[in-house]
């Protein structure tokens, strides 16, 4: 099915291509008047972070994943002066400063760097405004914007790499963020997916743009298989946004026949489908026992007139919906602490659910979710465990950091 590099038609087909972000200096730019404006709950200790993250690169590259960064392939697409002249120029429009001799200035700034992999971490880490000689005008805004200590806002959430795009089959899902501070990351992937010389010229279908009008992201969507995709209706998933990328979807002669709306609470702690449910095996999940009462799922199946579908709600309970979309006899469901209660809620703040698959049966977790780790290995999941004290402080597991760009079929 692969013809240009992309291959995604499962969750836990053997991961060859992931895309990892490691933290950067844009971690030291969070403070606590900030994080809620940056959607942090906490600050990470970036030393330890990193270090953490590395174990998590480690597991990949041990275990034959290529793994690459979305750092090195942002400066690799920019290797025409041009180009990298109007990434510039469009990074700064979405980076919010009115003030249009500071535009200029900052551009030249950026400009100034002659090593481009040192310009696009800056970029990503942002720019105090002490580190700027910007003069004061005589107006309003711009004695506004000098209380602000930022020129450029850091962009501390690029290291889950899961949610600015999506692999779905062999195309791309270039996703409209939620929130104005992650719409930033999103320009990255469209620089790349056009621009770098591994995909360039490749012909990749876009499923969903990033100028679309309704919010999506990527921890919403999972591939269960070659026929069907689960999509949350979430906190920053909209509804609308399912129904435009089913339509082109079905409109592509892809072999997904089914997607599969997962309708989720819409609060923080459930931020993301994948952060209550996730797929470890062919048929083994994990979920959050807090979802099962209040969720509702969809099906939008493709009719034989291109591109249209017909949507049913589905009345079974959940497990007899993935069995029925993934032709299977028994489906076990692992929940996240085990059961409702403090378990349950301690372990799925910290991303007990929230697992990635490296093959069938073998699973990447933080090691903090102990509870349901055990359950995971009873139930004859191999588990590579990751320290998780400073990544967790994120709100985002194994899944959230990384986005898979090639697994091998299920046979």
């Amino acid at each position: 099915m692969n013809s240009n590099g992309l291959q995604i038609y499962s969750e836990i087909g053997k991961l060859k291509k992931v895309l990892l972000h490691r933290p950067g200096e844009e971690i030291e730019n969070l403070t606590p008047d900030l994080m809620e404006r940056l959607l942090f709950d906490d600050i990470p200790f970036l030393k330890i972070a990193r270090k953490e993250h590395d174990a998590f690169a480690k597991v990949f590259q041990e275990n034959g994943v290529e793994v690459m960064y979305l750092e090195k392939l942002m400066a690799e697409s920019l290797v025409d002066s041009g180009l990298k002249s109007r990434f510039i120029t469009d990074f700064l429009k979405e980076a919010g400063i009115k003030n249009p001799n500071h535009f200029e200035y900052v551009k030249d700034y950026f400009e100034s760097f002659s090593d481009t992999l040192k310009m696009v971490d800056k970029m990503m880490a942002g720019i105090r405004r002490e580190e700027l000689d910007l003069q004061v005008g005589g107006s309003l805004v711009d004695r506004i914007e000098m209380t602000y200590p930022f020129v450029v806002d850091p962009m501390p959430n690029l290291y889950f790499t899961r949610d600015p795009f999506s692999t779905i089959g062999n195309g791309i899902a270039l996703n409209q963020m939620r929130t104005v501070t992650r719409r930033r990351e999103t320009l990255f992937s469209d620089y790349i997916f056009k621009n770098h010389p591994m995909f360039k010229g490749q012909d990749i279908p876009f499923w969903y743009d990033r100028t679309d009008q309704y919010a999506i992201e990527g921890g919403d969507i999972l591939v269960l298989n070659e026929t069907t995709v689960c999509i949350g209706i979430s906190e920053r998933t909209d509804a609308s946004a399912i129904e435009r990328i089913a339509k082109n979807i079905f409109s592509d002669g892809q072999p997904f026949k089914t997607i599969l709306a997962f309708d989720i609470p819409k609060e923080r702690a459930f931020m993301h489908l994948d952060t209550v449910f996730t797929m470890v095996d062919h048929n083994v999940f994990t979920i959050h026992p807090e979802i099962e009462g209040p969720l509702t799922v969809y099906s939008l199946s493709r009719t034989d007139v291109k591109g249209e579908y017909v949507i049913h709600q589905e009345r079974e309970a959940l497990d007899h919906i993935l069995k029925k979309y993934l032709e299977v006899d028994e489906v076990k469901l692992i929940r996240c602490g085990g059961k409702k209660g403090i378990d349950a809620g301690r372990e799925q703040w910290n991303d007990g659910s929230n697992t990635l698959a490296i093959s069938p049966g073998e699973v990447i977790v933080y090691e903090r979710n102990h509870v349901t780790n055990r359950l995971l290995e009873e139930a004859g999941i191999k588990l590579h465990v990751i320290p998780s004290s400073e990544l967790s402080r994120g709100r985002g597991g194994p899944r959230c950091m990384s986005m898979p760009l090639y697994r091998e079929l299920i046979k």
